[in-house]
C-alpha cells in the first residue's frame, strides 16, 4: 500500500488559460485569415437581458455567416478585437512570471498559420509570432499547454469544403498539426488537439462549425458525422506528436458536466447514467479507450444516425489513444425525467437546477465538491493523468480609481475549488495541473462580452472594445501568487 498524500506534489503545475480567439485580436494583421470565431457577432450596446433574450449565435445561422463574410470591420465582432494579447503578450507574460505561474494554456490560431486552411505554404509571419510568444513563456520559466484547435478553423474551409462535414478537412488539419509540431515542438510541453470535444452537441458552430438552418432535419446526423471526422483528426494528431515530438504528452479534453440524479427514483438514476454517457463519457471513451462505446449503438438507432466510415478509421482511433485527459469544470447539474424541472444557465447550455447549490451572477451553479467528484470519476474510469484545463468564475468587476480591483468573491471561488482539488489528490487521483480560465480578462465565449470577467488581471476594455487596454492586478492576482508560492498550502 502506498503512503497517503497530504497535499500537492512539488512539481504540481499551477496555471492559467486563455484562447487565441478570445484574447489575441489582430484578426487581420500578420497575414491571418478570417476564422469561424471571427464570424460570431454582438451589438456591444445591448444589455445583458437583451443578449439572453436574442440567443444570438446559438444556433449560428446562414444569414449570420453571410453577413460576417461581407463585414471586414470589428464593431460587431468582439473576437476580432479580443483583449489585444497579440500586441501585449510580452507584458502579459511578464505578469504571469511575476505571479509565479507554472503552466500557461493558450491556443494556436489555425488561420494565422494557414490563412485559408488549404494554402500551399504556411504563413511565416504567423509562425514567427507564435515562436516569439511561446519563447517568452520559456524565458519566464513557464511551461506551455497548447491547444491546436480551440473552436476556430479557417472559415474558407467551411465555405469551400463544408468544414468538418468533409474528410478533406482531416487532411488539412493533419498538415496544420505537422507544421505546428515541427515549428513549435521545442517550445511546447503539452499538446491538446481539440478544446471541449463535446461542444459539437451543445454549441455546434463552435464545436464542428455547423450552420443549423443549412442542415435541416439531418442536423443530428451532420453533428455526429463531423464528430467522427474530428475523432480521426484527433487520433492522427496524437500520432503526429508521438512521431515528431516523442516524449511530449498529448491529450484529450471535454467540457465536464458533473451530473447528479435529481431524486432517488430509479428513473432519475438511469437518466443520470445516460446523461453522463451521452454528454461526457462518449468522447473520452473514444479518445482514451480507442473505440466507440457499445451504449452509443442504441442512442444512434434512436436518433436514426448512421455514421459513414472508411476502412481503417476504427484502426486509426484504436492505435492512437491519448496520454492524458483534461476538462473544463464550472458547474454541476441534475438529471431527471421530470420535464418541468427548473432550469438555470451553464457553460453554453441550460442545465437542470440543483436546489442545494448557490448560483453565480450569470446563473451558473457553484459546486466545488463536484470538482472532487469529477476527478475521482475520471481517474477511476481511465487511470490516466488528469489536468483541469479550465476553472473560473465569470463576474462583473469594478476598477477603482486607484487601479485596484477587489474581487474577494473570485478568491473565495478559487479557494474552494483548490481545496476540493487537494482532497482529490489525497483521495489518490493523479491530477497534475490546474488552470484558471480567462487568466486575464478576455471576451467571454457565451455572451461575447468583456463585462463577464474571469481574469486575475483586469483589462480596461468594454463590450464595444473601448478603453485603454491597460492591465491591472486584481486582489485575486496576489492571492494566487501566494497559493502558487506555497504550493497550495496557503489558501487564506
Amino acid at each position: 500500500m502506498g503512503k497517503i498524500k497530504t497535499g500537492f506534489d512539488s512539481d504540481f503545475l499551477w496555471g492559467g488559460a486563455i484562447s487565441c480567439s478570445q484574447a489575441d485580436g489582430a484578426w487581420n494583421e500578420g497575414g491571418k485569415g478570417k476564422s469561424t470565431q471571427d464570424c460570431r457577432w454582438l451589438d456591444g450596446t445591448w444589455t445583458r437581458d437583451q443578449i439572453e433574450e436574442k440567443h444570438h449565435n446559438n444556433p449560428f445561422s446562414h444569414d449570420e455567416l453571410v453577413a460576417a463574410l461581407a463585414d471586414d470591420g470589428t464593431e460587431f465582432y468582439p473576437f476580432r478585437r479580443g483583449n489585444d494579447f497579440y500586441h501585449h503578450y510580452k507584458e502579459d507574460i511578464a505578469l504571469f512570471g511575476e505571479m509565479g505561474l507554472k503552466l500557461f494554456r493558450t491556443s494556436v490560431c489555425w488561420s494565422r498559420i494557414f490563412p485559408n486552411g488549404d494554402d500551399a505554404e504556411p504563413n511565416r509571419e504567423g509562425i514567427e509570432w507564435y515562436r516569439s510568444m511561446l519563447g517568452e513563456c520559456k524565458r519566464h520559466g513557464i511551461k506551455t499547454f497548447v491547444t491546436m484547435l480551440h473552436y476556430d478553423i479557417p472559415v474558407n474551409l467551411v465555405v469551400k469544403y463544408g468544414g468538418w462535414k468533409s474528410r478533406k478537412t482531416i487532411d488539412f488539419f493533419v498538415r496544420y498539426v505537422e507544421t505546428i509540431v515541427r515549428e513549435f515542438g521545442d517550445l511546447v510541453d503539452f499538446w491538446l488537439p481539440f478544446n471541449e470535444f463535446n461542444a459539437a452537441r451543445f454549441s455546434p458552430w463552435d464545436g464542428v462549425c455547423l450552420v443549423k438552418d443549412e442542415e435541416g432535419e439531418d442536423f443530428d446526423q451532420a453533428i455526429f458525422q463531423c464528430l467522427h471526422h474530428e475523432f480521426i483528426a484527433n487520433a492522427l494528431a496524437v500520432k503526429t506528436v508521438h512521431e515528431l515530438s516523442p516524449g511530449t504528452p498529448v491529450g484529450g479534453m471535454i467540457a465536464r458536466f458533473c451530473t447528479y440524479p435529481a431524486t432517488c427514483r430509479p428513473e432519475d438514476n438511469l437518466q443520470a447514467i445516460h446523461d453522463d454517457q451521452y454528454s461526457n463519457w462518449f468522447y473520452t471513451d473514444i479518445m482514451a479507450r480507442g473505440k466507440y462505446p457499445a451504449y452509443m449503438d442504441r442512442y444512434f438507432d434512436k436518433l436514426g444516425i448512421e455514421i459513414q466510415m472508411e476502412p481503417g478509421d476504427l484502426d486509426i482511433i484504436a492505435a492512437n489513444t491519448v496520454d492524458f485527459l483534461s476538462f473544463s469544470y464550472y458547474f454541476s447539474q441534475v438529471s431527471t425525467c421530470d420535464q418541468g424541472w427548473e432550469k438555470t444557465a451553464g457553460n453554453l447550455v441550460m442545465a437542470n437546477k440543483n436546489p442545494y447549490l448557490e448560483t453565480s451572477e450569470w446563473g451558473w451553479q457553484l459546486d466545488p465538491l463536484g470538482l472532487r467528484i469529477t476527478l475521482n470519476q475520471m481517474y477511476d474510469r481511465y487511470g490516466l493523468p488528469l489536468y483541469i484545463a479550465e476553472n473560473g468564475l465569470g463576474t462583473s468587476d469594478t476598477l477603482e480609481a486607484d487601479g485596484t480591483v477587489h474581487d474577494e468573491y473570485r478568491i473565495d471561488y478559487i479557494r474552494q475549488h483548490v481545496a476540493a482539488l487537494k482532497e482529490a489528490v489525497i483521495d489518490g487521483v493523479d491530477v497534475r495541473g490546474y488552470m484558471i480560465w480567462g487568466f486575464l480578462d478576455l471576451v467571454a465565449c457565451g455572451p461575447l462580452t468583456m463585462d463577464k470577467r474571469y481574469g486575475l488581471i483586469y483589462v480596461d476594455l468594454d463590450n464595444c472594445g473601448k478603453g485603454t487596454a491597460k492591465r491591472y492586478k486584481k486582489d485575486s492576482f496576489y492571492w494566487y501568487q501566494k497559493c502558487i508560492e506555497s504550493n497550495g498550502k496557503n489558501l487564506e
